[in-house]
C-alpha cells in the first residue's frame, strides 16, 4: 500500500511536469516496475519496454569512447563538470509515437503515456548523444566534451575558463537545457606535469 501511494505521488508529479499524460486509446500497454530508492525512499517509475525495444530498429549512432574523452581533458589547467537534469526527459517524443509508450499503473491509478523520452527506451542514449552533439558541435574537442548528459568544460589556460563557461551557458540557455546543480562542479584546477 505504501509503494502504491508513493507511486501515485510520483505519477502526479510526472503529469504536473508534462512528462506523461493519461492514455486514452492505447494500442501498446506496458507494465511498470516501481523501484524504491533506498537512501531517499523515493519511487522511480521504470517501465518494462522490452517488447517495444525488440520491435524498434537499433540506432547505431556512434557513442564517444570514454578513454578518448578522458585523454581530451588531461592537458587542461581548468575543468568544470555539469550533468543534465532529467536529461532524457528534455527530449520530446514525436506526437505520432507517444501512444507507443503507454503503461499501466498498479491499482486504480490508471494508464499513462510518456510525452518525453524515457530512459529505458532502446535508443534513448543514442538519441540524446545525437542532440548534444548537434547543440555543441562547434565546441566539442575544443572547449567541451560531452557524453550523453555529462558535460565537461575544459580550458588549456586558466584565464580562458570563465569565457568558455559563458559560451557553454549561453548555448545551454539558447536550447533550454536544464542542468542539475547538485551534480555540477566548477573550476577544478589540474596540475599539469
Amino acid at each position: 500500500m505504501e509503494t502504491e501511494l508513493k507511486m501515485k505521488e510520483k505519477i502526479e508529479r510526472l503529469v504536473k511536469a508534462g512528462f506523461i499524460r493519461p492514455a486514452i486509446y492505447a494500442n501498446w500497454l506496458f507494465n511498470i516496475v516501481p523501484v524504491l530508492k533506498r537512501k531517499t525512499a523515493a519511487v522511480r517509475i521504470c517501465v518494462d519496454y522490452r517488447n517495444l525495444n525488440e520491435g524498434s530498429p537499433k540506432d547505431e549512432y556512434p557513442m564517444p569512447i570514454a578513454d578518448m574523452l578522458v585523454d581530451g581533458a588531461t592537458h587542461n589547467q581548468m575543468l568544470s563538470f555539469m550533468d543534465g537534469n532529467a536529461g532524457y526527459n528534455q527530449i520530446m517524443v514525436a506526437e505520432e509515437d507517444i501512444h507507443k509508450t503507454a503503461f499501466m499503473c498498479l491499482g486504480h491509478i490508471g494508464a499513462f503515456e510518456y510525452t518525453v523520452m524515457h530512459f529505458s527506451l532502446r535508443n534513448a542514449g543514442a538519441t540524446y548523444q545525437r542532440v548534444m552533439n548537434s547543440i555543441f558541435h562547434d565546441m566539442i574537442g575544443h572547449s567541451l566534451e560531452v557524453y550523453i548528459d555529462d558535460v565537461v568544460i575544459k580550458s588549456p589556460e586558466k584565464g580562458d575558463h570563465v569565457s568558455n563557461l559563458k559560451n557553454v551557458f549561453l548555448r545551454i540557455r539558447q536550447h533550454k537545457l536544464k542542468m542539475n546543480p547538485k551534480k555540477c562542479v566548477f573550476g577544478v584546477k589540474l596540475a599539469i606535469s
